[in-house]
């Protein structure tokens, strides 16, 4: 049977690698698309919202199923207040996590829009990565 800490050690990294080929897919996408830069806005959005929830598992802190960057910040604040201040600009990416991926009012993202939005997804990683990384190298428990 798995330790306690075991299975937040596992869900961790889970979350870590969906966050990763989220991260990988908005960067393909962007070099690859012509138009229609909504989807690396998704994908970005995603990858940061994955990077925030695994860091919060990793603190054992509870939050519900949400797409909302700000709410994950705010929970976040609870463990590291800084950090969670430092990566204020992702909030930008919330409304790529759903409102852009239905037909409707929303501007579409420009080549441009969606390299600053990987690059705030790209901030939350490394941010996120630099926190964890004791825990990610000190092995399993």
């Amino acid at each position: 049977m798995r330790s306690h800490e075991r299975v937040i050690w596992d869900l961790v990294h889970q979350w870590l690698a969906k966050a990763g080929r989220d991260l990988d897919a908005a960067r393909i996408l962007l070099d690859r698309l012509e138009s229609d830069f909504d989807v690396v806005g998704f994908h970005a959005q995603q990858a940061a919202e994955k990077y925030l929830k695994g860091l919060l598992v990793r603190h054992q802190v509870e939050f519900p199923k949400t797409h909302d960057i700000r709410q994950l910040l705010g929970f976040l604040e609870s463990v590291d207040a800084r950090l969670s201040k430092l990566l204020g600009d992702a909030t930008e990416l919330t409304p790529y996590g759903v409102e852009f991926r239905y037909p409707g009012d929303c501007v579409p993202a420009s080549k441009q829009d969606a390299s600053r939005l990987l690059g705030l997804a790209d901030t939350v990683a490394q941010a996120v990565l630099e926190s964890l990384e004791s825990y990610l190298t000190a092995g399993l428990p």
